[in-house]
Order: structure tokens, then sequence, then C-alpha cells
């Protein structure tokens, strides 16, 4: 296994139902407890583990999170309000680098669950044909408010693997 894809890297889903939409829209609603889940107990010297080699530690991670559904949920928005916008990256390596990423974590798990209970509540809203709307990401191109919930479905899953893989190799 590739510590920095624990559960693999992302793949737009070859067929998009209904059902698998709702599935997706589900599993975003769970990502706060799930992280919540996967941090519960760690102590300080834990939390400042790094998750691989190289990589951020486990508290960059918790933070992390949010900074990117943050911007996320921006860009479902700008979709949503806006014809075929051009969405902003950001850089989040640099993020990580920043005072707040170093801040307790239980600022960044209450952001987390308000966020998310804000973006459910949109995902919940859209109808069939929000799905399709257009958007343009400066890297990857043309996409659209399904590539979004599909990433971001994959994105909340793909770092809570990171904390739960790591316990599980450390035996915490």
């Amino acid at each position: 296994m590739d510590p920095r894809y624990p559960i693999g890297k992302f793949e737009m889903p070859a067929h998009i139902t209904t059902q698998r939409r709702a599935e997706a829209i589900v599993e975003i609603a769970s990502t706060p407890k799930k992280m919540r889940a996967a941090v519960a107990g760690l102590n300080d010297a834990q939390l400042d583990t790094p998750y691989r080699d190289g990589g951020w530690t486990v508290r960059q991670v918790v933070h992390h999170v949010p900074d990117s559904h943050m911007n996320a949920f921006i860009r479902l928005r700008l979709a949503l309000t806006e014809n075929n916008p051009t969405i902003k990256t950001y850089e989040e390596s640099e993020w990580a680098k920043l005072a707040d990423a170093k801040a307790p974590i239980a600022v960044s798990q209450t952001l987390l669950d308000a966020l998310h209970d804000r973006w459910d509540i949109t995902w919940r809203s859209l109808k069939e044909p929000d799905f399709a709307r257009p958007l343009i990401h400066p890297d990857s191109g043309q996409k659209n408010v399904d590539w979004l919930l599909f990433i971001y479905e994959w994105h909340g899953k793909h770092h809570t693997a990171h904390i739960t893989h790591l316990r599980k190799q450390k035996s915490w």
C-alpha cells in the first residue's frame, strides 16, 4: 500500500446514479464524526506524529480537512450561482505550515462539524440538473458539480484513513 493513498487515488465513478450521489452525500455528512473517531484519545505527541515519512502530522491533517472542505463549499456555491466559474486553488502545503495548523484540534473539529452541517443542507437541496453545472479547475480543467461531490467524498475518507492506518501501524 502506498501510504500517501491508503484508499487509492481518486477515481471518478464511471456510472453515476441518484443512489450513488445519495451515498456520497451521506459519506460527506459523516466525515466529521469519522474524523473525530479516528483521533479519539490521541495525545499531543501522537497528534504531532507524521502519518508517513515526509508527510503531515495527524494534527496538520485534522486542520487540513476543514481548510480543504471550506474551499470545496465555496467552489460548490460558485458553481451553483455563476456561469462556469473558474475556481481558485490554494497552496495547501503552505497552509499546513501556518500557526493555526499547530492549534488544538478541537477548533478544527468544531469548524468541520458546522461546515458539514451547512454543506449537507446544500448537497441535499440539489436537483438532477444541478450536478451537471460546470466549473473550471485551474489544474484539472473543465469539471462539474458531480466531480466536486465525488472528489470530496473520497477526500474525507482519504485523510481519515491516513490517521486510522497510522494508528494501526503504531498500535495506538
